[in-house]
């Protein structure tokens, strides 16, 4: 290697160093520039608590018919009522409905939850991943 390739290998060096990659903060602070996407962990907790609360009301008001459509489909059709039948169709596809909306609200927030620890964890591994990067660069300077 000539000595003129070695100087310029440490101004690129020097270049990549003062023009570095800034990180996308979650908490949109100083290093976050109008064009990241930021998406703050107090939103995303909002969201996953209104899930949660969805959830739980849900859970208690989708089945405040049940029992009394169940009984009122069953007391048709041993009266030979054919709307019976129908009835607990209605009674078993409200069910089904109200067991589809309860796991899509727990999966919104469990996949929030996951969402945080996951970003989290890639944060800190390409972290430390420029760090390691910038001690590098500093043999070049």
């Amino acid at each position: 290697m000539a000595w003129d390739e070695w100087e310029q290998m440490k101004s690129d060096a020097a270049e990549r160093q003062s023009a570095r990659m800034r990180l996308n903060r979650l908490d949109g602070g100083p290093g976050a520039s109008a064009a990241d996407l930021v998406v703050n962990r107090d939103d995303l907790g909002a969201v996953g608590h209104e899930a949660f609360l969805l959830h739980g009301r849900l859970s208690k008001d989708g089945h405040h018919a049940r029992p009394a459509t169940f009984t009122a489909a069953n007391a048709l059709t041993h009266a030979n009522f054919t709307s019976g039948a129908q009835l607990m169709s209605v009674h078993d596809q409200w069910n089904s409905q109200v067991r589809t909306l309860l796991d899509a609200c727990a999966r919104i927030s469990d996949h929030l939850d996951y969402s945080v620890s996951a970003h989290a964890n890639d944060d800190a591994d390409i972290g430390g991943d420029l760090l390691a990067v910038s001690k590098i660069d500093g043999y070049f300077t």
